[in-house]
């Protein structure tokens, strides 16, 4: 089992879930290299993995993930480097760092249910608001299907396979 912060999404294939993640791991000094399956992920994002060590003669000691489960992050740093990553139409770095400035660890409660609070940040509109909002809704529900199935023992790339078949 590890858990830390994702510092790269190296390689994520949207068709399967397919992802390879370098994470700072608690308990260890340098990244770690991350395989697994997730719908989406985004760097920033504190992540729980379980599985096995696999050496790869190509990529070196990798952790296999059997199971992968996100989160948002909680640090000011990694809410930035999460809404800076291109993950929410209508926030790259500069906006993410705005929001952070504005509204510190509370911008997810901000974009959630009082988005028209966004307006309060330079460059914002209503237009840019409520794209933000609604990508950040469409993240939710994304993450809660993938909740769902994995408390019923549902295996993350098989999670990831019906809800690229079914959607929501």
């Amino acid at each position: 089992m590890l858990a830390g912060s994702i510092e790269r999404v190296t390689f994520h294939n949207a068709e399967n879930g397919f992802c390879v993640l370098r994470i700072k791991a608690r308990g260890h000094r340098d990244l770690v290299t991350v395989v697994g399956h997730a719908a989406e992920i985004s760097a920033g994002e504190w992540v729980t993995v379980s599985g096995t060590w696999v050496n790869s003669r190509e990529h070196g000691q990798q952790f296999k993930a059997a199971f992968l489960r996100a989160s948002a992050p909680t640090t000011a740093e990694g809410i930035e480097k999460y809404l800076g990553s291109g993950m929410i139409r209508g926030i790259g770095p500069i906006y993410a760092s705005k929001l952070v400035a504005v509204f510190g660890d509370q911008v997810f409660e901000v974009i959630e249910q009082t988005p028209e609070r966004l307006r309060e940040v330079p460059g914002i509109g209503p237009v840019r608001g409520q794209r933000i909002s609604q990508a950040w809704a469409d993240q939710k529900v994304v993450r809660e299907i993938m909740v769902f199935l994995h408390s019923h023992g549902v295996g993350t790339a098989r999670a990831v396979r019906i809800f690229k078949t079914y959607g929501n």
